[in-house]
């Protein structure tokens, strides 16, 4: 988001009536407050957008889309897929994308609900079975001395030949929709600068990657910043349909909605 954002937040991307002020939470926060309707523009889970329909709007840009890889489930020792049932999983939240994918995947679990740095530290003491893991842990989880039990991006992409739907923008609805245009193309010209000015891009991110070293860095910011994040397209939309409709169809999701991207 740092990255994507970069452009916005040092006013390489400006405009004459739209002045953009940061705050910075997890994900899991940001999906609650947003319930709240606290943020004019905020980044949700898509798994939260049926909680929010009402008042927010998904923008046509800005989403990490995992295509063939996403989120990944780990444990201390060795385990299959086909164990996790019943287990103790340790999960960044019950409104995250990777929560809902995994209750799809595998309904009978124990979710342990944890900020999700720390569920690599759960797993390692054994205070869990095993751990679902997003942002950098997906890559980093192997040097820690961790197993890899399923990537459910690839599930998901086997299953469904989508890529994976993790997370987008929303904007108020109440906006008109002229404005609401304004802002999309001011958040896709930001992703489009950073693309293009990476090196300076990343420098900025850097100092929120909690002491991720730069060719880390990069290479996670380049599984997520793709042409998905640019414009969902035909393939993106039909991803997200299909995750919220799967949500809903299992009852793990209480609300229906439709993915509105204007």
């Amino acid at each position: 988001d740092a990255f994507m954002f970069y452009a916005l937040a040092t006013n390489r991307v400006r405009s004459e009536r739209l002045d953009f002020r940061h705050r910075m939470a997890d994900i899991e926060t940001l999906n609650r407050q947003a319930m709240e309707g606290r943020w004019d523009v905020t980044a949700i889970s898509f798994h939260a957008f049926p909680y929010i329909a009402d008042h927010y709007a998904l923008l046509p840009c800005g989403g990490s889309v995992g295509d063939g890889y996403g989120p990944i489930v780990v444990s201390r020792g060795a385990l299959l897929p086909d164990q996790l049932r019943g287990k103790k999983i340790a999960v960044p939240g019950k409104l995250t994308t990777a929560y809902l994918v995994l209750k799809i995947l595998e309904p009978e679990f124990e979710a342990i609900v944890m900020p999700f740095d720390q569920i690599l530290s759960a797993v390692k003491k054994d205070h869990v079975d095993a751990g679902l893991l997003i942002h950098e842990g997906q890559l980093t989880f192997g040097s820690e001395g961790l197993h890899a039990v399923l990537d459910l991006g690839r599930w998901w992409r086997e299953q469904f030949g989508l890529p994976l739907p993790l997370g987008g923008n929303a904007v108020r609805k109440e906006f008109s929709e002229s404005l609401r245009q304004e802002i999309a193309a001011m958040l896709r010209a930001s992703i489009q600068y950073a693309l293009n000015h990476r090196q300076d891009a990343m420098a900025y991110a850097l100092e929120f990657a909690r002491g991720m070293d730069t060719s880390l860095a990069d290479r996670f910011v380049g599984m997520y910043v793709n042409h998905y994040t640019l414009d969902y397209g035909t393939q993106g939309r039909q991803a997200i349909e299909k995750l919220l409709q799967l949500g809903v169809e299992k009852g793990i999701i209480a609300a229906p909605a439709l993915a509105e991207i204007f």
